[in-house]
C-alpha cells in the first residue's frame, strides 16, 4: 500500500482506513461529486465521538497539497517519495447531498414530485454513474460508482441533511417523502452565512480582515458597510461548496446595493488616477525632446543670446590683425 502523509482530526485516528478501490469496508474513501464542480472527489466517512460519548456519522473532505518542486517526507527511518500532503477536514453532508439530489430534480424551477428517499437515491445513482462514465473517458478515477453514492446516502448524517434541504411530508408513521426545495437550500445556506459573518469568526481569519481593510471597510463611520462586507465574505466562503447557480441565488438573497456603490466609487477613483498617470506620461516626452534639441545644438544660453545681437556697424575681428597702411 502506498504511504501518504496526512493531516486529519484527532478523533478520526482510530478509524480504519482502506484506500483500495474494490474494498467493501465500512470506512473507505468514497468518490462523490464535488458540490461546486461536480467532479468526482475523495471523501472519507468516519465516526467522531460526541460529547455524550456516543459516536455519530460524519464525513471528511480529502484535499491534496502538492509541492511545486519534487520533495519527500522522512518518517523515522523511512523515506516517503511522494511529497504531497493530504489534508482531511470535516464537511457538511448537506453540501454533498445537494448535487446528488439535483441529478434527479430539474433545475428549471419546477418543484418536482414528493418521493421516498430510496427512490430518489436510486435514480440519482443511475444518472450520476451514467454522466460520470461518459465524461470520464479513459480516466477511471473520475467515475462516480453506485456503491460509493449508496454508502454515503445510507449514512445517518445524510438522512439528517435530507430534511434540511428538502420539503418533507409524513404520509404514515413508516412512510416519509421528500422533494428538493430551492427555498430551503437558500434558507439553510443563509444560516451558515450568518454564523460565519459574526465579527468573532471573521477576526480569526487574517486574510478576511486584510481584505476588508484593503477595501476601506474598517474605517470609522463605515460600520454598516463593514457588516455587509462580512456577509459578502461569508458568502464567498460558502460558495466554495455550492454550484455557481446556487451561489447566484444566495448572493441575490442579500441587498448589497450600498456595498456595490462603495466598490464602484473605489473603482472610479482608481480609474481617475490611472488616467492622470497616462496623461502625465504623454506630456513628458515633449519636454524631453526639447531638452534633447538643446543638448544636440551644443550651445549654451549665452551663445544663443549673442546670436540675436545686432552686429551691424561693428568692425570685424580680422581687422585687428591686418597690417596698417603706410
Amino acid at each position: 500500500m502506498t504511504t501518504h502523509v496526512a493531516i486529519l482530526p484527532s478523533d478520526a485516528l482510530d478509524v480504519p482506513i482502506d484506500v483500495s478501490s474494490d474494498s467493501k469496508a465500512a470506512n473507505r474513501f468514497l468518490r462523490l461529486p464535488h458540490p461546486r464542480t461536480g467532479i468526482a472527489s475523495l471523501f472519507l466517512p468516519y465516526q467522531p465521538q460526541g460529547t455524550s460519548g456516543s459516536r455519530r456519522d460524519a464525513i471528511l473532505e480529502v484535499q491534496a497539497v502538492s509541492p511545486t518542486n519534487a520533495r519527500s517526507w522522512f518518517i523515522g527511518q523511512e523515506v516517503v517519495a511522494d511529497g504531497k500532503l493530504l489534508v482531511m477536514t470535516p464537511i457538511d453532508p448537506a453540501f454533498l447531498l445537494i448535487p446528488i439530489l439535483q441529478a434527479v430534480y430539474p433545475e428549471n424551477g419546477e418543484l418536482g414530485k414528493f418521493r421516498p428517499a430510496d427512490e430518489i437515491f436510486e435514480d440519482a445513482v443511475a444518472n450520476l454513474e451514467e454522466s460520470s462514465t461518459s465524461a470520464a473517458d479513459k480516466d477511471a478515477s473520475l467515475i462516480i460508482s453506485k456503491e460509493d453514492v449508496l454508502q454515503f446516502t445510507s449514512m445517518e448524517c445524510c438522512t439528517t441533511a435530507l430534511k434540511k434541504v428538502c420539503d418533507v411530508k409524513e404520509i404514515t408513521e413508516d412512510i416519509t417523502v421528500y422533494r428538493l426545495s430551492s427555498e430551503k437550500i437558500i434558507e439553510y445556506l443563509r444560516l451558515k452565512v450568518e454564523r460565519l459573518s459574526v465579527p468573532e469568526t471573521v477576526e480569526v481569519s487574517r486574510t478576511m480582515v486584510r481584505n476588508l481593510a484593503k477595501d476601506g471597510l474598517m474605517e470609522d463611520g463605515k460600520e454598516q458597510l463593514l457588516k455587509l462586507g462580512r456577509v459578502r465574505a461569508a458568502c464567498d466562503l460558502v460558495a466554495q461548496y455550492i454550484s455557481p447557480s446556487i451561489r447566484a441565488s444566495l448572493t441575490a438573497s442579500y441587498d448589497f446595493t450600498d456595498l456595490d456603490a462603495h466598490f464602484k466609487s473605489i473603482e472610479d477613483a482608481n480609474a481617475a488616477v490611472a488616467v492622470e498617470k497616462v496623461t502625465k506620461t504623454k506630456r513628458a516626452p515633449a519636454a524631453v525632446d526639447k531638452a534633447d534639441k538643446k543638448r544636440k545644438s551644443g550651445t549654451s544660453q549665452g551663445v544663443e543670446k549673442l546670436k540675436k545681437v545686432n552686429t551691424g556697424g561693428m568692425a570685424k575681428l580680422s581687422t585687428f590683425f591686418s597690417k596698417k597702411a603706410s
